[in-house]
């Protein structure tokens, strides 16, 4: 037990060192992304400049006309460090957004954030729950018809664009059925979930597809190995067998494949905000994008960097209790 504790203390110590690095590579790789995207922030969508003076101000306030003094002020008030030497009054301030100045980037996340990880918690609890039993039917009856048509719509899954699967649903459900498929939360609680539904179900599928292919060959495999041909042997039914022991096995590579997907559903639902008009921090992204607002794209994707790589820390932690044989 100690040898255990051990090695998670020094896979602890290892990823928590490894964490900081990475992310100041993803902020490294966005900013001269997002410095060399044409145009000016300070112009207002009717194309219309403030006057030169305050321009000039503004530049000289953000660091705006320096790429390189614009990186490292940020950086330091985003991470904290010059709050912790006593230069800015606040930590982890992601600045102001300059296409909407009555928002700071702090606040546009803290409304648009916890809107983004529901709708990706929710996909993934989708997924998991469709992926799990399509890949288990699958991998007990491989060649069967059922199997043949979990593979048919696993490839459905993976192969559709969210955008393609989200506009039909809409056309369905919102054109013809006139149900509420449109925006989010609802004057009941019925609403609301109603409501949610049909963009946690677009993004889900993808991932779906992709778990059932993964338990449905973990399956397979299990089904046929020396431990459970034995337990078959002992006269257990097949079904116990099956959900008991096999499924156990066959869970780690889907164990594995949360991390990432559950970071993508959450920092990838952009384009299923935008069709289902969620108020999530992808619509702001997407505009801060066309509009160069370099403050909320740093901002955003520091968060969300930041977030994926905890999640799949948090996997390798999960990982190494679900098989401890993971040294």
């Amino acid at each position: 037990m100690s040898s255990e504790r051990q090695t998670l203390a020094s896979l602890l110590a290892r990823r928590l060192l490894q964490l900081p690095l990475i992310v100041l590579a993803v902020y490294t790789v966005t900013f001269l992304l997002a410095w060399s995207i044409p145009g000016n922030p300070l112009e207002n969508p009717e194309g219309r400049r403030p006057p030169e003076e305050i321009v000039e101000a503004m530049k000289q306030q953000y660091k705006l006309d320096d790429p390189v003094a614009f990186y490292f002020d940020y950086l330091g008030k985003a991470s904290g460090v010059s709050w912790l030497i006593g230069v800015h009054p606040q930590p982890f301030d992601l600045g102001p957004s300059l296409k909407q100045p009555d928002w700071s980037v702090n606040e546009i996340l803290g409304t648009g954030l916890p809107v983004s990880i529901s709708l990706g918690l929710a996909a993934m609890l989708i997924a998991l729950s469709i992926g799990l039993v399509a890949g288990t039917i699958g991998g007990l009856r491989p060649g069967s018809a059922s199997d043949y048509l979990t593979q048919l719509l696993a490839i459905i899954g993976i192969s559709l664009p969210s955008f393609v699967i989200g506009s039909a649903i809409l056309m369905f459900f919102a054109v013809k059925l006139r149900a509420p498929a449109i925006g989010w939360g609802g004057e009941t609680v019925f609403e609301s979930l109603v409501r949610a539904s049909f963009p946690a179900f677009t993004l889900s599928l993808p991932f779906a597809a992709y778990i059932s292919r993964l338990v449905r060959f973990g399956m397979i495999e299990e089904m046929s190995s020396d431990y459970i041909r034995t337990a078959r042997a002992k006269g257990l039914p097949r079904w116990k067998v099956a959900l008991k022991h096999a499924l156990k096995n066959a869970f780690l590579p889907v164990l594995s494949y949360l991390g990432p997907a559950t970071a993508v559903a959450l920092t990838g639902s952009f384009v299923v905000e935008k069709v289902f008009a969620v108020p999530g921090v992808g619509q702001h992204f997407v505009d801060g994008v066309l509009g160069k607002d370099i403050t909320l794209v740093m901002g955003v994707v520091l968060v969300y960097s930041t977030l994926m790589v905890v999640l799949n820390l948090a996997v390798d932690v999960l990982y190494r209790f679900v098989d401890p044989r993971l040294g």
